[in-house]
């Protein structure tokens, strides 16, 4: 029930976002700017946790039409098969390299942009292995509407070292991916399980909701 309602408070913002921005005339912007006052104060009243900054930035920062936020993933193996992680400062958690699309910025210079700030390793960017739908999968409530993007990469030389978003790093094998704590806003076991058949199997197929 709480995911299908952030879903609902994403799809009512979007509304409300679009149509201040595309209304036909000075009455329809202050009905859409109502409409996302109310949107806002439910997600106060729903969501107490949320801070001032979290809120402006879910309600007020966006402006034209609303469109979902693109996260890209990093996807690197080394020579014995296991995958890169990096724990997160955030919240001690494991994910894959990565973060929100930049302005300026092609997904595949994010993939390699994001590595090296958080694992500290170059690596280059190679295919699209998939693009899923966050609604569409086993993800906690979100208010955020989130595309995510999953890249292969191959590293190049260097040392794995930590970054000012992380403090710690390393490869992984699934079976030790299954006892990590997981950052489960950024992926979830199903992700792997999925990288990790598209890395054994070669599939070269790219997956998208």
């Amino acid at each position: 029930m709480e995911k299908e309602l952030s879903i609902l408070l994403a799809k009512l913002q979007g509304i409300a976002q679009t149509g201040k921005k595309y209304g036909k005339d000075i009455f329809d912007r202050e009905r859409y700017e109502e409409l996302s006052k109310v949107t806002k104060k439910l997600m106060e009243t729903l969501y107490p946790s949320l801070s001032d900054k979290e809120l402006t930035i879910l309600v007020d920062k966006d402006e034209g039409y609303a469109t979902p936020k693109v996260d890209i993933r990093a996807v690197i193996f080394n020579q014995e098969g296991k995958l890169l992680l990096v724990k997160e400062k955030s919240d001690h958690c494991w994910s894959l390299p990565g973060g929100w699309a930049d302005i300026g910025y092609s997904p595949k210079e994010i993939a390699e942009k994001e590595t090296m700030e958080e694992a500290g390793i170059p690596v280059t960017a190679k295919r699209l292995i998939a693009v899923i739908d966050m609604s569409k999968h086993d993800f906690p409530p979100s208010l955020t509407y989130v595309y995510k993007f999953f890249i292969h990469c191959v590293a190049e030389d260097g040392e794995l070292k930590t970054g000012i978003e992380t403090n710690d790093v390393g490869y992984f094998s699934l079976p030790e991916i299954y006892l990590l704590k997981l950052s489960k806003q950024r992926n979830i076991i199903d992700n792997f399980e999925m990288i990790f058949a598209d890395y054994q199997n070669e599939k070269n197929i790219m997956i998208c909701d």
